[in-house]
């Protein structure tokens, strides 16, 4: 067995948990903050935990402690992520902590051990579970990582859903930018019967210092390198501009050869294919990483092996790393504070900000992190030209007049006063984003019992406004009559031997999808 694997063997009662919990951090040499302790106790007296505390605090441990409590109890417990590299990262953690025959993992396109107690799997999934089986689901605790993803406009639904599906279940949700929770504190103990206890720390264990910078990015690249500020992170918002900033960064001298050989080394016979991964393997022996969810798995896991072992001085990727990777980082470089979000280019929310920005300073390396904010080159070249003028005017006594650069058509421009409001600014309240799909109208349409009056119960229910909900509910209604038109649902007269009256006419595997515009047209 291994470590907590013998913990949640040999105990049943909270009591025993939490003594043995606290027992086996002390001899891995791991010291609980306030905080950690905290959540450990309000999980084992059964309360949902609201775990809202700045990276880098140890949110990790906390989830590995809540699933110690359920699996002591004989439960069932799974553990959510918004993306699959960070299933996959704490499948393998989990795995090592309490033993690969408790451990699962399902990611909608991988399945291990899918029968575990311990289910590591993307939100979606568990959304689908809770859908599909409602109350009866067979699952008794629930750790959800980033949870403020709740807000995501186009993921947002898979967060929702278990909250409102699954009343018998155990919440601990974590994030580092929650912003008010009070929706929660107050709803899921009318839902549940279960109390809910927040857990807060403004404390970061690796302070941040932010600065704002008016220079080339690869001005600050050296200064980084010079300062031993790095690894450094480049924040860029698409993914093409990650590859070609790492490209440019071939012209710096990044690596000692001492390092070039450490590097060659750590790659040993790891095959690169052609294409992408030629290119990856001329950036990473230089000292260049590319992180960005487009890459394939086992390039990501590279990069951030790399990152791990120090080999790697600056790495070009997007934002997604703010999404718990475990990629070891002492300066994050924001290159805009302004996205494009799929529907039109918007300067940051405060929650992203602080998301990108709280991976900087490493725990047991750094004793500060850094964070810095570049201008957009039109500010940057204005401001060059100006001091250059300022230069001549006091060398001649000429005042020169100056022609200032305008922002490129669509972008929208930002300066310290964004930096310095984004700094300041706590999360914003977490708003709902629920949609309705034929997927969802199959799943719980599907299930046994009144299925119909479960789906309006589900709509109308949900954190979404009133207005919202009706809309909704007008639109589940329409997708019912068109699959009923299709044939792919059917009235019953009389209630089957499930109870339903409603009920799905073929047989689609569990992972089958109804979420893409001519899904439908697939049946």
């Amino acid at each position: 067995m291994t470590g907590l694997g013998e913990l949640v063997e040999r105990t049943s009662t909270p009591d025993e948990v939490v003594e043995g919990f606290l027992a086996w951090a002390d001899a891995e040499g791991l010291t609980l903050y306030p905080h950690q302790e905290e959540a450990l106790l309000e999980a084992a007296a059964g309360s949902h935990v609201i775990v809202d505390t700045p990276t880098g605090s140890g949110k990790s441990l906390i989830a590995a402690a809540a699933h110690a409590v359920c699996l002591a109890a004989r439960g069932r417990t799974f553990y959510t992520a918004p993306i699959k590299a960070l299933v996959s990262e704490k499948f393998f953690e989990l795995t090592h902590r309490f033993g690969a025959d408790r451990v699962g993992m399902l990611t909608g396109d991988a399945s291990v051990n899918p029968e575990a107690p311990l289910i590591c799997c993307t939100a979606e999934v568990l959304a689908n579970v809770a859908l599909r089986d409602g109350d009866a689901a067979p699952v008794d605790q629930v750790v959800m990582d980033e949870f403020h993803y709740f807000a995501d406009p186009d993921r947002g639904w898979a967060w929702q859903v278990p909250l409102l599906e699954l009343p018998h279940v155990q919440f601990v949700l974590l994030s580092a930018t929650l912003g008010d929770v009070s929706r929660f504190v107050d709803d899921l103990p009318r839902r549940t019967e279960r109390e809910v206890a927040v857990v807060r720390s403004a404390e970061r264990p690796i302070p941040l210092h932010h600065e704002f910078r008016i220079q080339p990015l690869t001005e600050v690249v050296d200064e980084l390198l010079s300062t031993h500020q790095t690894p450094a992170y480049l924040v860029h918002f698409t993914q093409a501009a990650a590859v070609e900033r790492a490209q440019s960064l071939l012209s710096t001298n990044l690596l000692t050869r001492a390092e070039k050989d450490r590097v060659a080394e750590e790659l040993g016979g790891f095959r690169f294919s052609a294409g992408f991964g030629k290119t990856l393997s001329k950036y990473v022996r230089h000292g260049v990483g590319v992180h960005h969810a487009g890459m394939l798995p086992r390039y990501r896991r590279l990069v951030e092996r790399l990152a791990q072992a120090g080999l790697l001085k600056v790495i070009c990727g997007t934002d997604t790393l703010g999404v718990g990777i475990n990629v070891p980082i002492r300066t994050v470089v924001l290159t805009a504070l302004a996205k494009y979000d799929g529907t039109s280019t918007r300067l940051l929310s405060a929650r992203e900000f602080h998301q990108i920005g709280g991976r900087a300073g490493r725990a047991g390396y750094d004793t500060s992190g850094l964070v810095i904010g570049l201008a957009p080159d039109h500010v940057i070249e204005n401001h060059k030209a100006a001091a250059k003028a300022a230069a001549k005017t006091e060398k001649d006594g000429k005042v020169r007049k100056l022609v200032k650069k305008k922002p490129p058509p669509g972008q929208i421009s930002w300066g310290q006063p964004t930096w310095d409001r984004l700094v300041s600014a706590p999360p914003e309240p977490l708003t709902s984003s629920f949609t309705v799909s034929h997927a969802m109208l199959l799943n719980v349409l599907d299930r046994p019992g009144d299925g119909r009056a479960a789906l309006h119960r589900l709509l109308t229910e949900s954190y979404e406004p009133e207005g919202r909900q009706a809309e909704h509910v007008e639109r589940a209604e329409a997708l019912y009559e068109s699959l009923l038109d299709a044939g792919v649902v059917e009235e019953l007269a009389e209630p089957d031997d499930f109870g339903r009256t409603v009920r799905v006419t073929i047989d689609l595997q569990e992972t089958f999808a109804l979420n893409q515009p001519l899904a439908p047209f697939a049946l």
